[in-house]
């Protein structure tokens, strides 16, 4: 539902975060970039969008060209919202700007912070509340902190007392005492003992980090004084408390582990926070593996000593549906892909476990719509599934809290972003068959998001304890109900055929005993669970048609063990197949590895015969070469002894008439 904070009605809270955000007039390329340049690009366009939406409507405008990527950014943003409501619109954006800037309001310029009352609309007279009286108006006043009055009027909502506690299936608003918290929404709580502890939430934007314990005894409130230290060899370092929102809490072993939430200071993985009641200190829990990244409104559920993480929304307000696994015995992170088709990526959703195995995913919302989906996954076989459920199925929501009280699972709170859900829902797990415990009317805080709900006890009966929630304003009042002790909550369930997988017996006091059965989950991975009351004899109107009925169950449940064993042997020898096949792909793989060794030879003796080639070549060339110098030095001889023959064969034949004629002797000469 909504999450307007406290301060003036819509539009007037719409215009006021608008005019912070930089949409003074309309949004503009000067307003556009002041928004960028205090965001993200992705909350800038996601603003940018709203604020069009609620102010224009609808996009009917053209495609801006490829060439213009700013412009085509913000047209596919406002083109996504579709037909969206201007007024969803209006909200959207003032949630927005309160999770990516929490305290915006407080540095916002407005005239007033009075509370307004957006959704109810009752003509009622105005009284102050009574906190330790033991009887209170039907009609109430609540007070806000700067003074302003709100009336509202709870019809459903009993305010005798103590006294009261001992109606089943109605809510009770007991009178407490002591200091009461702040009002808020989106806060962790949990049972220790006989006291239920509250930690953190968000209150006008601004996250809380006291922690508040509740006496279920007494019915009275008291802050718990967090102790902080330095490291010693015994025990780890202890932290002060980190304002956060949006986290979950849970008890374990007498101490508190709170699990991610939204926090000032980023962090990219999951922080796993523990308190010691006995010390009243805060550490961090450390653990091993491969750390979630961190996230807002998950859920997280115990199932033996292991903690079941699922979806949420991280920083940048991507919304999530990975799974998580958390040993709390050896600290270590798990992350699983399961089988099926699994949730729509969400927050603020509600799980449970059923049996030790089955876990159930119901509600939540993303970014423009909520859900009433119920999805199970199977922690043995890991497989989603979408059942059908049967009686009157809740409507879509956000916001809620659930908590388990046997096979049943109770529903409170949420909403869709235009009211709170009003009526608290019963689920019984294994039959899958939903039904109304209560509703409630005018402006209470059962009807809210963000509301936290626990089990704890009271004169030694189970009682549902709800605290907080937002529904147009914070609040911080204590509902308890105590849940009837009908074995399924039959006279509560609409006059509808119940699955043929139910026996007719519905007079059960006793001990049930559950007989399991599973169909093919490639049917319609459907998960079914017989359930039968083996009770006595005496308190059955027909045991013979009692009888009749088990009968035929134990036949449908051999018939499913015997279509359990023909899978499990199809499995088997499925298995043999892919081991053989996983063998002839490793002979495959060791011959193919050998002739790429065999090719890298060759390729090898190749290269260095062409080495080789080369070489030769380039000596023949140069054999060549030498050939030709030497043919031309023996031309030069030749060329050489001819010329010197001839010039002896002219010294020879001028001797005779030399002597004639008086020439000197050469040798005389010479000499």
């Amino acid at each position: 539902m909504a999450r307007a904070s406290t301060g003036p009605a819509y539009p007037e809270r719409f215009y006021a975060a608008a005019s912070y955000v930089g949409f003074a007039g309309s949004p503009d390329s000067s307003a556009s970039n002041a928004v960028v340049s205090k965001f993200n690009n992705e909350a800038a366009l996601l603003l940018y969008a709203l604020y069009k939406q609620a102010t224009v409507g609808p996009c009917n405008i053209r495609k801006p060209s490829s060439w213009s990527p700013i412009e085509l950014s913000k047209w596919k943003s406002w083109s996504g919202l579709g037909n969206m409501a201007p007024a969803e619109a209006m909200r959207l954006f003032v949630k927005i700007l309160e999770e990516e800037d929490p305290g915006w309001y407080s540095r916002a310029d407005v005239e007033s912070d009075a509370v307004v009352d957006v959704q109810m609309n009752h003509n009622s007279k105005s009284e102050e509340i009574v906190e330790n009286g033991n009887a209170y108006p039907e009609t109430k006043t609540v007070s806000s902190e700067n003074g302003a009055v709100v009336e509202s009027q709870d019809k459903d909502v009993v305010s005798e007392g103590l006294g009261s506690i001992s109606v089943y299936d109605q809510w009770v608003e007991p009178p407490v005492s002591g200091q009461r918290p702040k009002p808020r929404y989106e806060h962790g709580a949990a049972v220790i003992g006989e006291k239920m502890y509250v930690y953190g939430g968000n209150h006008n934007g601004r996250y809380l980090s006291d922690l508040q314990v509740l006496d279920l005894r007494a019915w009275t409130w008291s802050r718990v004084e967090v102790k902080t230290g330095t490291e010693t060899p015994e025990e780890q370092s202890c932290i002060p408390s980190i304002p956060c929102a949006g986290h979950t809490l849970i008890s374990w072993e007498n101490k508190l582990l709170s699990v991610a939430g939204h926090t000032k200071d980023l962090s990219e993985t999951i922080q796993v926070r523990v308190f010691d009641a006995q010390t009243s200190s805060w550490s961090i829990l450390k653990t091993y593996g491969k750390s979630p990244i961190s996230r807002g409104g998950h859920s997280v559920t115990v199932v033996g000593s292991t903690l079941v993480i699922f979806g949420g929304q991280n920083a940048s307000r991507t919304l999530l549906n990975d799974l998580h696994l958390l040993d709390l015995e050896t600290m270590t992170w798990d992350e699983f892909d399961a089988l099926g088709a699994p949730p729509s990526p969400r927050s603020d959703h509600a799980a449970a476990v059923h049996a030790e195995r089955y876990l159930l995913i119901f509600g939540g919302g993303s970014h423009a719509a909520c859900f009433n989906d119920l999805h199970v996954l199977d922690l043995q076989a890991m497989e989603w599934s979408r059942p059908t459920q049967q009686g009157n199925i809740p409507t879509p929501r956000a916001g809620h809290a659930g908590v388990t009280v046997g096979e049943n699972w109770f529903i409170v709170g949420g909403g869709d972003n235009k009211s709170g859900a009003s009526e608290t829902v019963v689920l019984n797990m294994s039959t899958l068959v939903w039904s109304v415990v209560t509703s409630v009317e005018g402006r209470v805080s059962l009807a809210s998001e963000g509301v936290s709900l626990v089990v704890g006890s009271y004169n030694g009966e189970d009682v549902l304890v709800a605290f907080g929630g937002y529904n147009g304003r914070y609040n911080n009042e204590v509902h308890v109900l105590k849940p009837s002790h009908k074995s399924s909550l039959q006279s509560k369930i609409i006059e509808t055929p119940v699955p043929d997988s139910v026996s007719a017996v519905h007079n059960a006091t006793n001990a049930t005993r559950d007989l399991e059965s599973e169909l093919d989950a490639g049917q319609d991975g459907k998960i079914r669970e017989i359930v039968v009351d083996n009770i006595d004899g005496e308190k059955i109107k027909n045991k013979e048609g009692g009888e009749r009925s088990i009968t035929a169950l134990k036949k449908e449940n051999q018939e499913l063990e015997s279509e359990l064993s023909r899978e499990k042997s199809q499995s088997q020898q499925l298995k043999q197949e892919l081991a053989e096949a996983e063998n002839r792909n490793g002979d495959l793989v060791k011959e193919l590895q050998s002739v790429r060794g065999q090719l890298a030879a060759e390729q090898s003796r190749c290269f260095k015969l062409e080495v080789d080639v080369a070489e030769l070549r380039q000596k023949l060339q140069t054999m060549e070469q030498l050939e030709k110098e030497l043919e031309l030095l023996r031309r030069q001889k030749a060329a050489s002894e001819q010329a010197a023959l001839s010039a002896k064969q002219k010294q020879g034949s001028g001797g005779v008439w030399g002597w004639l004629a008086g020439a000197p002797n050469q040798r005389e000469d010479d000499a």
